[in-house]
């Protein structure tokens, strides 16, 4: 293959295939739109959840029916817990705000269009995320929730880092460091995705598995719950991790296999999302 040179960049010779330059940037840009098709898919299944959230808990409370919640999660409503009972709305009002939040924190043109909002958006986002942190832990350990001892060991886990990654990003964020600080904001947007990876992976198996399958739907214990209390922030986080290493890696084959294995997650994701649409949130609206 001949190679010409311009401006000090090789480039293909007229009527010669393209160079491994072009091949190089063909490969990055595989990877690029790999990871903005899985973001866009997560931001779909996100804001839909997000909404059924608001509907039926907040047409629950609309209707002064609060032992609606109890369709859906198991001592949502306790007659007489009025603490407990508001920890529950709260929980689920922050979720609401922190979907939503999360992926307008993420756009890139808002950020360039509006930093403020960004910057303030950002300080709800992190405050909501802690505060729905500390009430978790309140439901899991002291309110009583569904599960075995695994899963609210797991559960809290998930609750521990979302405090470390929001305090890293914020602290890298007032030092100025840009870069370190959106890595760490990507990683607490994953960590607080922890709730909805939960429920798309657990439907998405239930769907493969023709059923309920290495659990117990009536105590809801079990190995693939106990696995995937831990799961559901620990391999999104992984991904992150090695989507980052073969973007930064000199090899394309890394760069290339990262940009298939994106769109294998990305139709994972939207299978998730459609089989917890279509079994957990559209039938209770």
């Amino acid at each position: 293959m001949n190679l010409q040179t311009a401006g000090g960049r090789p480039r293909a010779a007229p009527g010669s295939t393209a160079g491994p330059a072009a091949w190089h940037g063909r490969v990055d840009a595989a990877l690029a739109w790999s990871a903005r098709l899985w973001f866009g898919v997560a931001v779909l299944g996100q804001l839909l959840f997000a909404w059924y959230v608001a509907v039926f808990y907040g047409g629950a409370l609309a209707h002064g029916d609060l032992a609606q919640w109890n369709k859906v999660m198991p001592r949502g409503y306790v007659a007489g817990d009025t603490a407990g009972n508001a920890a529950i709305g709260l929980h689920v009002l922050a979720a609401v705000v922190i979907t939503i939040g999360g992926a307008l924190q993420l756009l890139t043109p808002l950020r360039r269009l509006a930093p403020t909002f960004h910057r303030w958006n950002g300080r709800v986002y992190v405050l909501l995320a802690l505060a729905s942190s500390v009430v978790g832990l309140y439901i899991v350990w002291w309110r009583g929730a569904v599960g075995g001892l695994v899963q609210h060991v797991g559960i809290s886990g998930n609750a521990v880092l979302i405090v470390l990654c929001a305090a890293l990003a914020v602290h890298h964020a007032r030092a100025g460091r840009v870069a370190l600080h959106r890595r760490w904001a990507l990683r607490l947007f994953l960590a607080v995705s922890g709730v909805w990876f939960f429920r798309i992976g657990l439907m998405a198996w239930i769907v493969a598995n023709h059923g309920p399958a290495g659990f117990d739907p009536v105590t809801f214990q079990g190995p693939f719950l106990s696995f995937l209390s831990f799961a559901q922030y620990l391999l999104p986080l992984a991904v992150l991790e090695l989507y980052a290493r073969a973007q930064a890696s000199g090899h394309v084959a890394a760069r290339g296999a990262m940009a298939v294995a994106m769109l294998g997650l990305s139709a994972a994701t939207a299978a998730g999302v459609a089989a917890a649409a279509m079994i957990l949130w559209l039938p209770h609206l």
